[in-house]
């Protein structure tokens, strides 16, 4: 038997539709639709080793189109990578199958980023691009070359992220980066033309991308295509013209096509149409064979990549970079950084410490890359280590954005996925609602992006209530796997930034002020205090009547209060509680220490809701922050207006005592 691209695609086909139809779930509609395509990529043109599938110069393959996991499914155990067996296979969409119903990259070795959210994938594989591009700079062709390839749908171009991604490309010139934009016209609803117009193509060029329309169902065309794309001088979207739910007697090319499952008759149309008579889930073993040979075409080029790796001067820095980049001397080089802050002894915003201490951090780790969604100045995220990324100096290691916060925090994470660099960025946070969709997804795969909030309340001002987050804290620390980090002055900040650092399972945000804070720690302490994520930053003065917790800039605010307290004869303690999520991941020994003996009444104030504070205050405890929106006037006024003072802070402990 002569095996074709045809039968290969089959393969896929079949597979696809087994899956989704034991599952009695799924969304078969696209792998019978891109099957060709994807044949002839895997074949013939991705650079892959499914015996080593995390290969630092391998090609990345990213399916924004989530939906179609079956697709890629397929691909993985055709092509012989370990994590996916046939059995997974047939328990696809499964508790625990390495199969889930969207790709997660944390389950399945060989998936690159976990997508379904449409166009996260597409903004993530720029990020992709963006770290090859940086690290092809600093390291040369013979350890970093290589394509990240992207099967995006029509809902993934639809999604406003795509927009931002795909100008931040085309302005990047990202040659390594070529999406196949499956073309086939169709959404759940059914034609795109009851919600779209687009010409996708002319929207793609006028971004700066070359582009070209390709017959999904021509092998011949397809490799054609993808070879022309390979020497392209910019980013290359193709159209690739399909038929969604090829093969399906009624429902090829319609809305339902896309999700099934399709029921027994249909499935045997499809059978019958596209000439395969096998029994579900059989793979003839010449076809099999062949996929598998296509799988080890491979493995070659990677072992001369390894002897490429032990043979080069910057091998044992590249291997840094990729496995762990942070300097042994973390820890002293912060503690050095908080002993001039409190040498310095001088008020500042919490912003501009943290500029402060990215001065330290991205001299001594060059694979920091830094951004800010238009906002540098006011995020000081810029430090004179870090020189523009551009097109021309792709070695540049600070990324000018735009105002595109929403592809800013996905193109994060497809940094972090890709490895090398660990990805910062600025904005405000109340633009954290713009990114949460990206934030929320880096988060559920446990990346290390630090995502650097500034103009975190209230105190930023003038600019009024639609700048001013009250929600958003609490908002972020709803996010499993985040830490917010609302450090209090300038050591708070050093402390919290090496903390994130440290933090290789999960994103993390800096909550900082645009206003001045007075400097409430001014001895020096060797060790990271903000480990516990709480502290007792004032002990009481006396015998303790209550305790007072806060964050941020509001620690200032309770110190007041105690000291009001403590001419009254009122002692309390004053915690600093710069980590909720550390805070909570701590013995409740410790727990129990930091915020005393629970007879004590407790008192927070946080220039935010207090969703969340129950937690530590009790349904008794006071809370001294914000009931609604903010207000446009001075910062100061603000707190007097909205009550958030040491004397408000002080009437609700004494209300408790």
């Amino acid at each position: 038997m002569t095996v074709t691209l045809k039968d290969m695609a089959n393969a896929i086909r079949a597979l696809s539709m087994d899956a989704v139809e034991q599952a009695n779930s799924g969304h078969v509609g696209l792998p019978l639709g891109m099957a060709d395509a994807a044949s002839v990529l895997f074949t013939r043109h991705l650079k892959y080793d499914p015996k080593m599938p995390d290969w630092a110069d391998r090609d990345r393959f990213v399916l924004s189109a989530g939906h179609g996991s079956m697709l890629l499914y397929s691909l993985l155990y055709l092509t012989g990578y370990d994590s996916v067996s046939l059995d997974e296979i047939r328990n696809f969409r499964q508790l625990g199958s390495a199969t889930p119903g969207h790709p997660e990259n944390f389950i399945t070795q060989g998936v690159e980023t976990t997508t379904g959210p449409l166009g996260q994938g597409l903004a993530a594989a720029v990020g992709m691009a963006m770290a090859e591009r940086h690290l092809n700079a600093r390291f040369g062709d013979e350890l970093v070359s290589h394509r990240t390839w992207v099967l995006a749908g029509d809902g993934c171009l639809m999604e406003g992220i795509s927009q931002e991604a795909i100008t931040l490309a085309g302005h990047m010139e990202l040659s390594n980066l070529i999406v196949l934009f499956d073309d086939n016209a169709v959404t759940i609803d059914g034609s795109t033309e009851l919600a779209d117009s687009t010409d996708q193509s002319a929207r793609f060029e006028a971004s700066g991308w070359a582009t070209r329309r390709v017959d999904g169902h021509d092998t011949g065309d397809i490799d054609a295509a993808l070879e022309w794309a390979k020497t392209q001088d910019r980013p290359v979207m193709l159209a690739v013209k399909t038929r969604i739910g090829y093969g399906a007697p009624t429902l090829e090319g319609t809305g339902k096509a896309h999700g099934g499952p399709y029921g027994a008759e249909e499935i045997a149309g499809i059978r019958e149409t596209i000439g395969w008579p096998h029994a579900p889930f059989q793979i003839p073993g010449e076809i099999l064979s062949a996929w598998r040979a296509a799988g080890l075409t491979g493995e070659a080029e990677r072992q001369a990549w390894d002897s490429r790796l032990k043979a080069a001067a910057d091998g044992p820095a590249f291997l840094k970079a990729m496995e762990d980049p942070l300097p042994l001397d973390l820890d002293g080089m912060i503690s050095a950084h908080k002993q001039s802050v409190i040498e310095a002894g001088k008020d500042d915003a919490t912003r501009k410490w943290s500029g402060a201490v990215l001065e330290v951090l991205t001299d001594a780790i060059p694979e920091m890359i830094g951004g800010s969604a238009d906002l540098s100045g006011s995020n000081n995220t810029k430090t004179r280590h870090t020189a523009p990324m551009t097109a021309e100096n792709p070695a540049g290691r600070y990324i000018h954005y735009g105002v595109r916060e929403h592809a800013m925090a996905a193109a994060m994470n497809g940094m972090a996925l890709h490895g090398g660099v660990i990805p910062y960025s600025g904005t405000f946070l109340v633009f954290s609602d713009y990114s949460r969709a990206a934030i929320r997804i880096g988060a559920l795969m446990g990346l290390r992006v630090i995502h650097v909030m500034t103009h975190d309340s209230i105190g930023l001002g003038e600019d009024g209530p639609t700048h001013q987050p009250v929600e958003h804290v609490a908002a972020l620390r709803a996010i499993p796997r985040m830490h917010v980090f609302r450090p209090c002055d300038g050591v708070e900040t050093a402390e919290c930034w090496e903390l994130a650092l440290r933090q290789t399972r999960g994103p993390s945000t800096l909550a900082l002020t645009r206003q001045k804070v007075a400097s409430a720690r001014r001895t020096h302490e060797t060790g990271n205090l903000c480990r516990t994520g709480a502290y007792v930053i004032s002990p009481a003065d006396g015998e303790e009547k209550a305790v007072i917790i806060a964050t941020g800039s509001e620690v200032e605010i309770a110190l007041g209060a105690q000291s009001r307290l403590a001419g009254e004869g009122i002692h309390a303690r004053v915690v600093s509680m710069p980590c909720m999520e550390l805070f909570e991941a701590q013995p409740r020994d410790l727990q129990d220490e930091i915020l005393g003996p629970d007879h004590l009444p407790c008192v927070a104030v946080e220039a935010g809701v207090r969703l969340g504070w129950d937690r530590w205050i009790g349904r008794d405890g006071g809370f001294v922050g914000m009931e609604g929106f903010g207000a446009s006037a001075p910062y100061k006024d603000l707190y007097r207006h909205f009550a958030i003072t040491p004397e408000a802070v002080a009437d609700a402990v004494r209300a408790r005592i």
